[in-house]
C-alpha cells in the first residue's frame, strides 16, 4: 500500500484545528501539521441563533490559509467537519456553501452524537481507558459532549448544546465573575444535565476523563505551578489531582482578565471561557462520586484519523 496524506479540519465553535498527517505503508500515521486558530465563531452570534459577520470572515481567512498550507503539503484528501456553532446557526449552510464556493472544501456538518461518538475514539487514540466506567466531557464554545464508556464500550452519550461561549453569554456578566452568577450558573446546569445525572445514577462511573481544551489548559497551569514545563515534554494524557483542580478553579473564579492572563500555562484564547467551564467542572465533581480526573489531549480531529486508519486496514 501506498502512503497517502489526510487532511482533518475541525470548525468548532471556539478554535479551529488543523491536522495533516501521512498515513505509511503499513497503515500507520505521522503527524505532519498541527494548527490550532481562535477563529471564536460563536462570539457575538451564537445565542441569537446566527454566526456574526465578522465570525464569517475569520472563519474564512483561516480555512484559506489552511488550504494553503494543505496545499504545500501535496494532501490527497481533505475532511472538515463543523459542529455546534454550525448546526444550530440560521446562516450555517450559507457559510458552508461559502467554504465550498471560495475556498473549495467541503464540510460535513455533524450531529452532536456524531460529535461524542467522534471525542470517544479520539481519547481512545491518546489512553487507555481502562475496565472502570469513565465520564469523559469534552467543553467546547458551542456544546458539551459527555459519554460514559469504558475502553471497549459506550453506555450512553449525549450532547448539551450549553458550551462555553454560551454559559458566557449568560453567565459571565462581571469579570471577576459574581458569587450570584456562579451560583446562577450551577442552578442552571443542574436542570440542563438532569439527563447525565440520570446516566450517572445507572452507569455509575467513577473517573473523569476531559478532553483537550479547558483540561489541556488547566494541566499546562498545574505543571507551570509546580516548576515545570509541560511542552518540553509533550504527551497525549495526564492526570490532574482533585486537589490541584480545586487550587486552580479557585484562584481563576476570583482574578479578572488581565490577572488570569499573567497566570503561568494560561492560553490566552481560553482567559474568558475557562471561568464558566471550571464552574461546569466543579458542578461535575461536587455532584457525582468522581475520584480521579485524567485529560486526554486527543479529541474530534483524532477520532476523525482514528476512522480513516480503520478503513485503511480493511
Amino acid at each position: 500500500m501506498k502512503s497517502r496524506r489526510l487532511a482533518l479540519i475541525d470548525m468548532g465553535t471556539n478554535t479551529f484545528h488543523l491536522l495533516i498527517s501521512e498515513i505509511n505503508s503499513v497503515g500507520e500515521p505521522v503527524a505532519l501539521v498541527k494548527l490550532k486558530e481562535p477563529v471564536k465563531l460563536g462570539q457575538d452570534g451564537i445565542s441569537q441563533g446566527a454566526i456574526a459577520p465578522d465570525a464569517i470572515e475569520r472563519a474564512l481567512q483561516t480555512l484559506t490559509a489552511f488550504k494553503t498550507e494543505i496545499e504545500k503539503h501535496e494532501v490527497q484528501e481533505i475532511k472538515a467537519v463543523a459542529t455546534s456553532a454550525v448546526r444550530n446557526a440560521t446562516n450555517g449552510p450559507k457559510l458552508v456553501q461559502a467554504i465550498r464556493d471560495q475556498i473549495g472544501i467541503d464540510v460535513d456538518v455533524i450531529s452532536g452524537d456524531r460529535e461524542a461518538e467522534l471525542i470517544y475514539y479520539g481519547v481512545k487514540s491518546a489512553l487507555e481507558i481502562g475496565s472502570e466506567r469513565s465520564l469523559i466531557i469534552d467543553i467546547g464554545g458551542g456544546s458539551v459532549e459527555c459519554i460514559i464508556c469504558d475502553e471497549e464500550n459506550i453506555y450512553w452519550k449525549q450532547s448539551f448544546e450549553i458550551g462555553a461561549q454560551r454559559l458566557m453569554d449568560k453567565f459571565f456578566i462581571t469579570d471577576p465573575i459574581s458569587a450570584a452568577d456562579t451560583e446562577a450558573e450551577m442552578e442552571f446546569l443542574e436542570k440542563a444535565l438532569q439527563p447525565l445525572t440520570e446516566a450517572i445514577e445507572q452507569y455509575k462511573p467513577c473517573v473523569l476523563i476531559g478532553s483537550s481544551g479547558t483540561f489541556d489548559t488547566l494541566c499546562d497551569i498545574d505543571v507551570r505551578r509546580k516548576g515545570l514545563d509541560r511542552s518540553c515534554d509533550p504527551c497525549t494524557e495526564a492526570d490532574l489531582a482533585l486537589s490541584d483542580f480545586y487550587e486552580i478553579y479557585d484562584d481563576i473564579l476570583k482574578k479578572t482578565r488581565s490577572e488570569r492572563l499573567k497566570i503561568p500555562g494560561m492560553a490566552e484564547m481560553r482567559v474568558d471561557m475557562i471561568v464558566v467551564a471550571t464552574i461546569l467542572i466543579d458542578f461535575v465533581l461536587e455532584n457525582f462520586e468522581i475520584y480521579k480526573i485524567r485529560v486526554s489531549s486527543y479529541a474530534l480531529k483524532e477520532g476523525l484519523l482514528s476512522e480513516q486508519l480503520k478503513l485503511v486496514v480493511k
